[in-house]
């Protein structure tokens, strides 16, 4: 497993340029809302959640596809945003929000670790620093 640190993560996000000027970051929860964060800092804009259910604490699929599991209570219409995912292993839910958002905005994706518009590393295996392992 290969395990990054918080500072060479903080160091990848404080280097990353991006090509748009967002007006709101969308974190994809659970997952995403720690590198929101980390990236509010950087850009100074607002964040906001996208409650999507696909898999576990183990990331085995708990459904066939992923789904909404909390109605989008912000608008987007006219928006710039900068969707966010920890880890993007198939891209599904990744683009499910997409689809969710891309009906009023134009969206550009972030992932800590995978596949996306921007993203920090892209690992087979991959371990996250503010993942706690209980015992």
């Amino acid at each position: 497993m290969n395990s990054k640190s918080w500072l060479e993560i903080g160091d990848r996000v404080t280097a990353m340029q991006f090509e748009e000027v967002f007006d709101v970051i969308v974190a994809i929860a659970n997952g995403g809302i720690v590198p929101a964060a980390l990236l509010q800092q950087k850009l100074k804009i607002p964040v906001e959640l996208l409650k999507i259910s696909f898999r576990d604490t183990t990331h085995k699929p708990l459904y066939d596809a992923p789904r909404l599991v909390a109605p989008i209570h912000f608008d987007i219409a006219g928006k710039k945003i900068l969707l966010v995912e920890d880890r993007v292993k198939t891209g599904a839910t990744l683009e499910h929000a997409r689809q969710l958002l891309s009906s009023g905005a134009i969206v550009k994706t972030f992932a800590v670790n995978g596949n996306a518009d921007y993203s920090l590393f892209n690992e087979n295996c991959f371990s996250f620093p503010w993942v706690i392992k209980a015992g």
